[in-house]
Parts: C-alpha cells; sequence; structure tokens
C-alpha cells in the first residue's frame, strides 16, 4: 500500500454548505426581487448581492448547465442558503478526492490552505494533511444543486432545467491567496502522484504569478516517474485560466476538465453524443491545452486524448464508476452499491459513441462509456472530485503492480 507522502493532494479546500433547489422559494425570491425572464439571457457577470444570486441561479437552471463563481457579497451566500435545508460537508478537488483515496484504502497528504473545527471534525479519522493557514478561517461556499425538471414559473419567467447540475459560489480569502507551505518541495521529492488544483479560485494577477512561480519551484523536486494530474475548474477571472496553463503546462502529464469547462474554451456548444462534433473538439481542445494526455470527463462518458491513452483505461473505468456511484447513491454508497454498478449495463448510445470516436481518432483516444442509470434524485455534486480521487486510486494501484 501506498505510504501517504507518496500521494500529495492540492492545493486548496473548503467548507461546502450543500443544498437542492426547489421552485417553490425561487419563484418567491423571483417575485420579491421583480426578476424578469429577459435578464436570465445575460446573467450578471459580478454577484454583488441575493438578486444578482438568483439571476446567476436561473440562468444556469434554464440551460441545465454547471459553474462557478465568485460573491462579492459573502453575507449573500448565508441569506441564501438558510432559505433551504442544507448540509455542511467537506469539498474542494483535492479534498473530496483525498476523501475516497482514503474510504478506498489508497493513503495521501492533503495540502490545505485553511482549516478550522469543521475541518478536523469532518474529515475521516488517520487523514494526512498540512495547511499553509496561520489561523482558521472559516468561509464556507455555497453549492447548489438542482434536478432535471426542476420548473419556476413566475411573472414572465418560466424555467424548467433540462438536465440536473450543480454551481458554486465562493467567498473566501484562503483560497484566494492560496498560500503554499514551505515544506511542499520536501513532500513532493517523495511523491509517485502529484494533484494541482484550486487556482481558479485567484483574484490577482500578481499574487498568482508569484504563487505558480512558487509552485514551479517545489516542483522541480518531484521524481522523473512522477505523475501530475491537473483539474480545471470555472476561474473567477476567466482570463486567468491561459495564464495557469501557460505557466504549468510543460511540467503537467495529465490534464483534466468536464464538459463545461471544454464549452467555455472553445466557444461553442458541443453535442457529446456527436462522435464528429467531439473528435473536432477534443483536437480543439487539445492544441488549446497541448499536455500530453487530455481528460475529458462528461455525463455521458469520459476519455482520454494522447499517445498515452491506453495507460489510462483503467484509471478512467474506476473514475466513472465511482463517479456514478456518488451520482445514484450520494455521499453514504457503500461497497456494494459499487459492486452492484459495476455489473450494470453501460449506455447504448454511449457505447456506440465510444466505439465511433474511436474509428475517428483511432489508438490515440481512449473512451468508456457511461453506465445506464435512471435515479429520481441524483447527487450532482462532487461528481467530477469523485472521478478525479477514481482515476489517481487506479493510478496509484497501477503504479504498485
Amino acid at each position: 500500500m501506498a505510504d501517504a507522502s507518496r500521494v500529495v493532494l492540492g492545493l486548496g479546500g473548503c467548507v461546502d454548505q450543500e443544498l437542492t433547489l426547489t421552485a417553490d422559494v425561487l419563484e418567491r425570491l423571483v417575485t420579491d426581487y421583480g426578476i424578469a425572464a429577459a435578464e436570465l439571457a445575460t446573467p450578471p457577470t459580478a454577484v454583488n448581492g441575493e438578486r444578482d444570486l438568483v439571476v446567476s441561479i436561473l440562468g444556469y437552471v434554464a440551460r441545465g448547465r454547471g459553474g462557478e463563481h465568485f460573491v462579492a457579497a459573502a453575507p449573500a451566500l448565508e441569506t441564501f442558503a438558510d432559505r433551504f435545508p442544507h448540509r455542511t460537508t467537506l469539498g474542494g478537488t483535492s479534498v473530496r478526492a483525498g476523501i475516497l483515496l482514503n474510504r478506498l484504502g489508497v493513503p495521501s497528504t492533503l495540502h490545505l490552505v485553511s482549516v478550522n473545527g469543521t475541518v478536523r471534525r469532518l474529515l475521516p479519522a488517520g487523514t494526512a494533511y498540512v495547511s499553509s493557514g496561520v489561523a482558521d478561517t472559516y468561509h464556507p461556499h455555497l453549492i447548489v444543486q438542482y434536478h432535471q425538471g426542476l420548473r419556476i414559473r413566475a411573472g414572465d419567467l418560466d424555467v424548467t432545467a433540462p438536465f440536473p447540475n450543480r454551481l458554486i459560489y465562493v467567498n473566501d480569502p484562503a483560497n484566494s491567496a492560496l498560500l503554499l507551505t514551505g515544506d511542499l518541495g520536501d513532500r513532493l521529492g517523495r511523491a509517485d502522484v502529484f494533484l494541482i488544483s484550486g487556482f481558479n479560485a485567484m483574484r490577482d494577477a500578481a499574487e498568482l504569478d508569484r504563487r505558480l512561480a512558487e509552485l514551479r519551484a517545489h516542483m522541480r523536486r518531484l521524481p522523473p516517474e512522477a505523475v501530475t494530474y491537473f483539474e480545471d475548474a470555472a476561474y473567477h477571472e476567466p482570463a486567468f485560466s491561459r495564464r495557469v496553463r501557460d505557466a504549468l503546462l510543460d511540467a503537467i502529464d495529465v490534464y483534466g476538465l468536464n464538459e463545461d469547462e471544454l464549452q467555455s474554451y472553445l466557444g461553442r456548444a458541443v453535442d457529446l453524443l456527436s462522435p464528429g462534433q467531439v473528435a473536432d473538439a477534443l483536437t480543439a481542445a487539445h492544441a488549446l491545452v497541448p499536455a500530453p494526455t487530455l481528460v475529458l470527463h462528461t455525463k455521458y462518458w469520459a476519455a482520454a486524448l494522447g499517445a498515452d491513452a491506453r495507460r489510462y483505461a483503467d484509471a478512467l473505468d474506476t473514475g466513472t464508476l465511482l463517479a456514478a456511484t456518488r451520482y445514484a447513491h450520494g455521499d453514504d454508497f457503500t461497497d456494494a452499491d459499487v459492486d452492484r454498478l459495476r455489473r450494470q449495463p453501460r449506455r447504448p448510445e454511449s457505447v456506440a459513441f465510444a466505439a465511433a470516436l474511436h474509428e475517428r481518432l483511432g489508438d490515440r483516444v481512449h473512451c468508456v462509456p457511461g453506465l445506464a442509470l435512471d435515479v429520481a434524485s441524483p447527487t450532482t455534486i462532487g461528481l467530477g472530485d469523485t472521478f478525479v480521487g477514481g482515476f489517481l486510486a487506479a493510478l496509484v494501484r497501477q503504479e504498485e503492480r
């Protein structure tokens, strides 16, 4: 079994307030704030209060899309959360991936930027972590999920969600600063796997450049055979995405992203079950993000594109299986749930798609079809994080064989 120091997961983490949207509350807010249907076409780029927050959420619901935003008015997050039943969990790609790795018996060390009593209470027993924070801070993120078919009718507004998805709204100074521990390089010097995530929360260009330079210096300690996985996300400052890629791409082995991020980069919608559209999209995305391996995880399938795509076949399949298990059973899934889903058939349309995509792109692509699931109230929070955790767990076990 891997030592915790061999798997380093960074760079930030957070406390989440998770809730599920309901039509009655949203309809009341639409009426109270006088929100018109036309506002959803151009939702606010800056969320400066609860009204902006509601308009932003409704715009995403109408499209069935997911996203992440900085919220300038932090009290709006608590005000909105208190309108719904909600629960407190731990979030951030590295933290959710680490919790899953712990459950699968793969030790890891989390690099955090802040801890508090909630983090200490909710981290699984025996979880190894370090923190760059000098004092406890508590800035919960608002995590909103909605189900397919959610319909909001108020005034001239009539919106129905075409797909389930999740949204993230944040005002978190610790993650915006993303300070690094001084001993990160020492830890990376013993690492087999390093996960990078969290730069999307930074909002100051000069501070971002300093942090990227610091990380590059630490990463020089990585052993040559170590695998570095970078998980993308929606940037609070969209222009920073290119800045981060330019600084880190030559040090990344696997670059992961989801369909929302893909479509954002390309500036167009992509039919995820059209082999032609996806082949073109993957090729264009790989030109923008020329990492050795590009991994795209979606609601229908997961694919790796690159010369070593086949190397990650088991990792893609494990990530897909565990994300599907979370979708169907939430945080409380059991080993029996995983085994049951492992025997589930794959989505027929995804199976046909994967074969057609391989015909177009050949052995430089490996595509794993998603599972056939019919879940009335799915969990849409943390699916990408769970995919990453499953992917890395399989990678660690593969390297140990």
